[in-house]
């Protein structure tokens, strides 16, 4: 029966930090399913869900451990479970760029917490814009709504929202 263990890790970015820890992961009889992987200033960040038979995530967990201790990485691990499908939730796609200023995202994730619809995934990037050099500031996220939420609704409110903020932003339905 396959097992999940979710693994997360950050260490000094360097070239092949990605290569030891999948290998250690592939040696041990797990496998990747899903994962995250960005450099995030001097650190190289990863978040990794891993499948297996108890045995090889018991291997699996073992071996980070020791890569942990040998001071290469910090690591985390956890056991859990497949995310049950949520048949009463649509989901949203949502583009947002606007002028870097702090508390965007926490603006940003309070909105949509406040109506109770889930951040399934969340990326940010910071960059100079093409003309001026500006601090630009982009989130993409996928949210999904629960049907019981009038869509029409939630886009007018998140509108003013945006508005309101100075942001410039997109909501549309997943494309599969």
């Amino acid at each position: 029966m396959k097992q999940l263990l979710a693994l997360s890790a950050i260490g000094s970015d360097r070239t092949g930090m990605v290569h030891d820890l999948t290998r250690a992961i592939s040696d041990c009889g797990g496998n990747i399913i899903e994962s995250r992987m960005s450099a995030l200033g001097s650190e190289f960040v990863m978040a990794l869900l891993v499948s297996g038979n108890w045995h090889s995530l018991a291997k699996v967990e073992s071996e980070i451990k020791k890569i942990a201790e040998a001071g290469e990485m910090t690591v985390q691990v956890r056991r859990t479970e497949t995310r049950p499908v949520r048949g009463d939730m649509l989901p949203y796609s949502v583009d947002i760029v606007c002028l870097d200023q702090s508390g965007i995202v926490s603006s940003v994730s309070g909105f949509f917490s406040a109506r109770g619809v889930d951040i399934a995934e969340l990326d940010t990037h910071s960059y100079a814009a093409a003309h001026t050099g500006a601090p630009m500031f982009s989130i993409r996220l996928v949210i999904n709504v629960p049907s019981r939420i009038h869509l029409g609704v939630l886009r007018e409110e998140f509108m003013d929202f945006c508005d309101h903020l100075n942001l410039d932003a997109i909501l549309e339905p997943v494309k599969n």
